[in-house]
């Protein structure tokens, strides 16, 4: 499965800057005035994982592929975005085709850098971005509940459930509050997916801090100049730092994060902190044409697992051939594994965890 995060922000808070550094790229125009931006850039990159590389390297496969992220570098939004300001909604567009939104919030001070407000104020940026947002929902939900109140009238259960559902949501965005924090049932949200309500797309909170501000950092303290409640969605990121990675081999940037004090890229922990908040998990397959990383929900079961590979394996899936991937390459491959015990055939019920090395049987 595919993993999209759009990234957003006020103008000028380094967005571009990020995405460019993110993606070790030169595809989105960095420069210091408003809606530098103009269509959404868009960049994918690999997710690191060193179980992949020991995987490939015990099969001797001849291609080695990862999981990607695409990352798409959105407009820079102000207020008012939602009714035409700035470069407007033309742009919350992009935001519903992604899985998660990565909100750039600028907690550097440089003089040298406008803000578009005149001033850093981290916590007022978010509730801007925000507001902008459930604005934008606002204009959806309403359209939809007169529509859903009219067919109403009609006295059928199920459309007088849904246009209360909707005056529910409507109320509570009102009082802004995201879509995502309301408190629905898993039936409830599947009623409102057809709309694709930004507010209901988790959030990632992606600081840009000096190259100072980076080293020991706490979350905690973070979260609370943000006014949000889980510091596990604040991602401190030093762009600058991130710039500099780009132009580093593996090793290299390895040794520079060390002598700084860091224990990861800021990518990588972005992408652990968008896996963990979308509830998602890698499994494997590894042979001697390739060995890769498949994406996946947490909790599936096999046969929707296979599906990622080809809806066909999905349709006619038998078992799988599951081995612990820590096992497949102590073993030193598959057929060895097998000869020590360590595969174990599993069926239609059986839900796949996080590492998992997969051979799927099927019917064609």
């Amino acid at each position: 499965m595919s993993l999209k995060i759009g990234i957003v922000g006020l103008p000028n808070v380094g967005k571009s800057t990020l995405f460019n550094a993110l993606t070790r790229s030169r595809a989105a125009i960095a420069a210091n005035y408003p809606f530098c931006t103009i269509d959404p850039n868009v960049g994918v990159v690999e997710v690191p994982d060193h179980r992949l590389k020991e995987l490939a390297t015990v099969s001797n496969s001849e291609k080695v592929i990862p999981a990607a992220i695409e990352f798409v570098d959105i407009a820079g939004l102000v207020k008012g975005a939602s009714t035409g300001e700035g470069l407007g909604n033309k742009f919350l567009s992009h935001i519903r085709e992604c899985d998660a939104i990565g909100h750039v919030v600028r907690i550097f001070d440089d003089s040298n850098v406008i803000h578009v407000h005149g001033n850093v104020q981290p916590k007022f940026d978010r509730e801007v971005i925000e507001s902008e947002l459930i604005l934008a929902d606002l204009q959806t939900v309403e359209k939809r509940l007169q529509k859903a109140n009219s067919d109403a009238k009609s006295g059928a259960p199920d459309r007088l459930e849904y246009a209360a559902l909707l005056a529910k949501v409507m109320a509570e965005l009102q009082r802004g509050t995201l879509a995502i924090d309301l408190d629905l049932t898993t039936e409830e949200k599947e009623l409102l997916n057809d709309l694709h309500l930004l507010t209901m797309k988790p959030n990632l909170y992606i600081l840009n801090v000096s190259e100072k501000e980076l080293v020991g950092i706490n979350p905690v303290k973070y979260a609370e100049l943000l006014g949000i409640d889980d510091p596990d969605k604040i991602i401190p990121i030093s762009a600058r730092i991130e710039e500099e990675l780009g132009s580093f081999a593996d090793a290299e940037a390895t040794e520079y994060l060390k002598s700084l004090g860091i224990a990861e890229t800021g990518l990588n922990h972005l992408i652990r902190s968008a896996y963990k908040t979308l509830g998602l998990i890698t499994y494997f397959t590894s042979g001697p044409q390739e060995s890769r990383a498949w994406t996946i929900k947490n909790g599936w079961h096999a046969p929707k697992a296979a599906g990622v590979i080809h809806t066909d394996f999905e349709k006619g899936f038998i078992r799988a051939e599951v081995f612990n991937w820590q096992d497949f390459v102590e073993c030193g491959g598959e057929a060895k594994a097998k000869e020590q015990g360590k595969m174990r055939l599993e069926g239609k019920d059986y839900m796949v965890r996080d590492g998992d090395v997969m051979h799927f049987k099927f019917s064609s």
